[in-house]
């Protein structure tokens, strides 16, 4: 096999696991890519900093692209900015982190389609198996942090928890998706195997928004172990 592949980077477990579902699958992965809004330094899927983003692409040893782009720019830039990375890296597709939302499937074949490259969902399944998935993820060996909630749906006592076994246990008690697949909650990978380094977080605070309270760290650096 000689795919090349972008995948679609949020930070979280999902784009992790795609990430190591490929791998294991014999794909490449050539690059990231990172969606921002413009001169906003933070990322569109669960408003981390660049910097952290950029942290994981160095411990993973894979590039990554960010797309600055506006919520009314964001298909149109996405698209120009894949067909570009597509000549860059020699891309035969992008992969996304998905699980079964149709409408985020349906969005992500056009800008694949749009940019002459196939659209890769290694994570799919039946919206059932949710809770099999994020039993598997927290097997893996990949440490997780949640950093983000729709305060709605999960409660403030949830962030800066890791994603392991008690999480698990305690999540799928709840009337929500067990992987947040509909944003109820966000997660920061800092460890695993693929890791080359590990991502040490310094201490967090919570920041509220309209809708959702998140956790910021005040230091985030790499470490040998």
């Amino acid at each position: 096999m000689n795919k090349r592949l972008a995948l679609s980077w949020s930070g979280g477990k999902d784009g992790c696991m795609a990430l190591h579902t490929l791998v294991q699958q014999g794909y490449t992965i050539a690059c990231l890519v990172t969606t921002v809004p413009a001169e906003m330094g933070r990322t569109f899927g669960h408003g981390d900093r660049t910097e952290m983003i950029q942290l994981q692409a160095e411990a993973l040893n894979i590039p990554v692209h960010f797309i600055e782009c506006t919520f009314k720019s964001y298909t149109d830039r996405f698209v120009e900015s894949l067909s570009k990375l597509k000549e860059e890296y020699q891309l035969t597709g992008i992969a996304f982190g998905d699980l079964y939302m149709d409408e985020h499937r349906d969005w992500g074949e056009s800008v694949a389609k749009r940019a002459g490259v196939d659209a890769i969902y290694p994570l799919w399944m039946k919206q059932d198996e949710s809770e099999v998935a994020l039993k598997k993820f927290v097997e893996s060996g990949y440490e997780a942090v949640v950093i983000r909630v729709r305060e709605e749906l999960v409660d403030e006592a949830w962030l800066g928890r890791k994603v392991d076994s008690s999480f698990y246990h305690d999540i799928i008690k709840m009337n929500i998706c067990p992987m947040g697949e509909a944003g109820e909650y966000h997660t920061y990978v800092f460890n695993g195997p693929l890791f080359k380094k590990k991502i040490k977080l310094g201490e967090p605070s919570i920041v509220e928004y309209e809708s959702s309270k998140k956790v910021e760290f005040d230091s985030f650096i790499l470490t040998n172990s």
